[in-house]
């Protein structure tokens, strides 16, 4: 089973202990800052719930931020319906007073006995047995309390890469040939499977696949957020290389994303995002390696022995996503990325698409100038093709048989014809690229 990210964060404090006497252990301080209490210096202070709080925004999860340990028992969803429910918060009722309690991550449960991993166990962190009677509540994070999806400086960027991919996945299918089996949004139900913390077997299949059909956008977003976006570190590299190797990351799996990108930037390919793996990313123009990326990724699906059914729509889908990274070369997503070279207000009059707003160059205020639209030059074109032949003799300028017999009659009627039909085009198109509104602009011309 895959443990959860918390779990990790509280293993890594076995063993830390409080400091008798007038010192206070600067660990066990940390837990009481992380958990929204900054205030507290004593480690003598009841600091279970801050261990826990503090292990779970450390891995990116808002917790009750309370120091009450059974404030936890309306956190996330109840986990004692899960068929294994090791690394859950489980809160113990202590005493008879309704309003104490303990809390800490569930590591072993028998019939009569649950092992915990918390603090202030002891005065430690430390994993200590406690009668079964006295569990009240096993918890698990809900999509509302995943606070580093809503608030991590990568998420407009997250959401537009999961907006990109859900269009690549579509809906529910159930291929015979396809391995990963019934599927939907992309997520398989092997993995759905998983996340629920459900064996997957002939008595549970039927209602995994109901219950997949059915899958809430919230776990959608979370299962993508945590087992692709974050578990291929997406966020750490430029933003169009991160739309590349996030949609990678879900099509062929985080590690084999990795490996590829690896490959792609020309690092010791480790199947680990590294510091070399980092900086080499960001050195190397990221246009040369979304390039290089999606041949490697077209070469490992052509590898593959179902490529004969599903090879057609792989590529394509590789065109799409590289095509979507392009986008982002000349385009910014809103609050995404570390740069501030990169940031551009989504001010009033800009098109955005999504949450891509257009660098603009040489517009003020999301207008441009007329001389910029490509509809006025071809009308002005069209114009010169058209109507200036008809007009020009009122104006005093004659276009007359000499002229017509030098440039010669035929070939003075179809270069106006093909320049009224350029003229025309440029109208159309310019029409259908429009996206700004027009503004005037002074101009002076010496002849």
């Amino acid at each position: 089973m895959d443990q959860p990210r918390w779990l990790g964060h509280a293993l890594e404090h076995l063993g830390i202990k409080e400091i008798p006497g007038a010192m206070h252990n600067p660990r066990i301080q940390a837990f009481f800052k992380d958990a929204g209490h900054g205030e507290i210096s004593r480690d003598e202070t009841a600091w279970c719930a801050a261990f826990v709080g503090a292990c779970l925004e450390r891995a990116g999860y808002k917790s009750t931020r309370s120091l009450m340990a059974r404030s936890y028992l309306g956190w996330g969803v109840d986990a004692r319906a899960f068929d294994n429910p090791i690394g859950s918060i489980a809160i113990l009722k202590r005493g008879t007073n309704p309003s104490l309690g303990h809390v800490g991550f569930l590591v072993g449960i028998t019939a009569d006995k649950v092992w915990l991993l918390g603090g202030n166990q002891s005065d430690s962190v430390s994993i200590a047995a406690y009668r079964r009677s006295r569990l009240i509540g096993l918890r698990w994070a809900g999509s509302k309390f995943q606070e580093q999806i809503v608030e991590d400086s990568d998420s407009k960027l997250f959401g537009f890469a999961l907006n990109h991919v859900l269009k690549m996945e579509g809906g529910f299918t159930n291929d015979p040939v396809d391995p990963g089996g019934p599927t939907n949004k992309g997520i398989t139900l092997g993995v759905f499977a998983a996340w629920r913390k459900v064996v997957l077997n002939s008595k549970t299949r039927a209602r995994l696949i109901s219950e997949l059909k059915d899958i809430p956008d919230s776990t959608v977003r979370d299962i993508y957020y945590s087992k692709y976006w974050q578990a291929a570190s997406c966020g750490a590299f430029p933003q169009a290389l991160a739309i590349m190797h996030f949609d990678a990351a879900v099509n062929h799996g985080a590690g084999t994303a990795i490996r590829m990108l690896q490959q792609a930037v020309g690092v010791e390919i480790d199947g680990e995002v590294g510091p070399d793996t980092r900086r080499a990313a960001k050195v190397r123009p990221v246009k040369e390696t979304i390039v290089t990326y999606a041949q490697i990724r077209r070469a490992r699906y052509r590898s593959l022995r179902h490529f004969w059914r599903f090879g057609k729509g792989w590529l394509r889908r590789v065109d799409e996503t590289l095509a979507r990274s392009r986008l982002l070369l000349d385009h910014v997503v809103v609050g995404g990325g570390k740069s501030k070279s990169e940031s551009v207000k989504n001010e009033p009059g800009k098109r955005s698409e999504g949450m891509l707003v257009a660098r603009n160059q040489s517009g003020i205020n999301g207008t441009k100038w007329w001389g910029q639209s490509v509809t006025i030059w071809g009308a002005l074109v069209t114009a010169a093709a058209t109507v200036v032949p008809v007009l020009a003799p009122m104006a005093g300028v004659e276009i007359g048989p000499d002229v017509v017999r030098q440039v010669g009659s035929e070939t003075f009627s179809a270069v106006q014809a093909v320049v009224g039909l350029a003229g025309t085009m440029m109208t159309i198109f310019g029409r259908f690229r429009a996206t700004q509104t027009l503004v005037q602009r002074s101009v002076q011309l010496k002849l």
